[in-house]
């Protein structure tokens, strides 16, 4: 994957979910700068995206801890680079967890 090729991915899955959160028309607040998503949460907490160029990689910081994902073309998803568990499924349970927001991230 090409650096341009890894930022469009970034992009795009940024805006799902930014739609996802659209949608669901709840309380949470999110804010996009800079291949960068910040999720404020009613508790107060944060979920942040941010994008790592160098390694081509998706990290995502929640109160649980911080994760970090690579895209599998055999996939077609982001996969945490430890385990290989999908970012949609953690994120589903991160938003449950931390935000007590029913959200269901499995199309990301």
């Amino acid at each position: 994957m090409t650096e341009s090729e890894f930022m469009a991915q970034v992009d795009e899955t940024l805006q799902r979910v930014e739609e996802i959160l659209d949608e669901a028309e709840s309380d949470l607040d999110y804010e996009t700068n800079g291949g960068m998503m910040t999720v404020k949460c009613e508790n107060g907490s944060q979920i942040i995206f941010t994008r790592q160029p160098p390694l081509k990689q998706l990290w995502l910081a929640t109160r649980t801890g911080g994760f970090h994902f690579d895209y599998s073309d055999e996939q077609q998803s982001w996969v945490r680079d430890s385990d290989g568990a999908d970012l949609g499924e953690l994120l589903t349970q991160a938003f449950a967890d931390q935000a007590g927001e029913a959200l269901d991230f499995s199309a990301i």
